[in-house]
């Protein structure tokens, strides 16, 4: 049982159309379990008064990114579009939405944007939880092998407690067996994984 408190937050990893949806441009197997999952642990946040924080991934329609300028991923989540929408069945709090890759940058992690050529810059996620003293995460979301692998090491990083309920995160797997190895470094890095569920 996830547990929840208010030195606690839920981070809601882009659970947008792209990916959640099944004719997103980059579905991720197993979005639809992570819907139902998500909303029970935001549910059960929300009833803790803790905080729940949304990522979102907001790309250009050209970026480094996409395979269309050299990158390994197809064109997805572009700002204003319906697929950058996070998904309509997500239960919404209320709570901020932190937007990341709006200017070409990587947007894997919640909490840094890497540029292909550069420094890396913070988001404002990092800030957030510091102004409500938040010591502990909770990270939920797709997909485990890319953007919630990336939130969680930059959080143990920072510096804070962090948990991934398996059964709430699903993987792109572009290699068979990309998730559970993803899991399995997030483990070795003193993240706890709530085991129960696909990866």
């Amino acid at each position: 049982m996830t547990r929840f408190d208010a030195r606690t937050a839920l981070i809601v990893v882009d659970i947008q159309n792209d990916f959640a949806a099944p004719a997103g441009a980059l579905a991720v197997p197993g979005a639809e379990r992570v819907i139902a999952a998500a909303n029970e642990l935001i549910e059960a946040a929300r009833a803790a008064r803790a905080f729940v924080v949304y990522t979102q991934d907001w790309h250009p329609e050209r970026t480094p990114h996409f395979i269309t300028d050299g990158g390994p991923w197809p064109v997805h989540c572009v700002a204003g579009t319906s697929g950058a929408e996070l998904h309509p069945d997500l239960h919404l709090t209320g709570g901020p939405v932190v937007r990341k890759g709006a200017n070409g940058e990587d947007g894997y992690s919640g909490f840094t944007m890497r540029r292909a050529v550069g420094a890396e810059q913070p988001t404002e996620l990092a800030a957030l939880l510091r102004e409500r003293e938040i010591g502990r995460v909770v990270v939920i979301g797709l997909a485990t092998d890319y953007c919630v692998q990336a939130t969680v090491l930059d959080a143990v990083a920072l510096g804070f407690e962090a948990v991934v309920p398996e059964r709430a995160v699903a993987a792109v797997n572009l290699e068979p067996g990309d998730g559970e190895a993803a899991l399995a470094e997030l483990a070795a890095a003193g993240v706890l994984i709530e085991r129960g569920g696909a990866a």
